[in-house]
């Protein structure tokens, strides 16, 4: 899925701070870019109106033909839940609700499909991260890095064309950081999907197609690997 961003500005009022300042960027169908810098330069701002969570003070952006701006909360719901994948840096999986809860979600929310699609879909998903013979554990069961997979299962369960994930090896080993950038890079390869990840690790942006560089809310360079 093809993004383009146009002249974005975000500016939080109530304390005077411009968080993005007039940002012009591109990202290409089954591409994996990172985006890094400093605490505070703009990324999870960036990563959050990408991905339709937050809304941007002026400028325009486009998830393929879509404008964001100009969608009804209603349309952008429906955007997020159908073509868009966000994984967070803690996780955010539900206490209650086993793994296999917690993957099938999604799909039961999208209420699209039967429930033996949604069971064999989340199940499939499961098995590329490894985790199907934990599918019947709760979150508290399971170590950080399992917590981080089950959180990109869900993420990815509906297929979004779009991945967005804020820091998504931050609390991992590196063994599990590892996996989890292979298989960004693997869907980006194999599924044409657009991956964008924002990352303070040199390391895991290495692994990435091109590198955007931010400071102060503004781009410093965008460079391909």
């Amino acid at each position: 899925m093809h993004i383009r961003i146009e002249n974005l500005s975000k500016q939080y009022e109530e304390h005077h701070v411009k968080a993005l300042n007039e940002l012009n960027l591109s990202f290409e169908k089954g591409e994996f870019v990172a985006i890094m810098g400093p605490s505070g330069c703009g990324k999870s701002t960036l990563l959050n109106i990408i991905a339709g969570i937050d809304r941007q003070s002026s400028g325009r952006i486009f998830i393929g033909e879509h404008e964001l701006s100009a969608m009804s909360e209603n349309a952008l719901t429906e955007m997020r839940r159908d073509n868009i994948g966000f994984i967070f840096q803690f996780f955010n999986l539900l206490s209650t609700l086993t793994v296999y809860e917690n993957v099938a979600l999604p799909l039961e929310l999208a209420a699209k499909c039967g429930a033996a699609e949604i069971k064999k879909r989340a199940m499939e998903m499961l098995e590329k991260v490894s985790l199907a013979a934990r599918h019947d554990f709760y979150p508290s069961q399971l170590s950080g890095g399992e917590m981080q997979r089950v959180a990109i299962a869900r993420a990815l369960v509906n297929n979004p064309q779009l991945i967005v994930a804020d820091e998504p090896t931050g609390n991992l080993d590196t063994e599990n950081g590892e996996q989890v950038l292979e298989l960004f890079r693997k869907l980006c390869r194999e599924g044409m999907h657009t991956a964008i990840m924002a990352t303070h690790s040199q390391e895991a942006a290495n692994c990435a197609d091109r590198i955007v560089r931010m400071k102060d809310g503004r781009i410093l360079e965008s460079s391909i690997k």
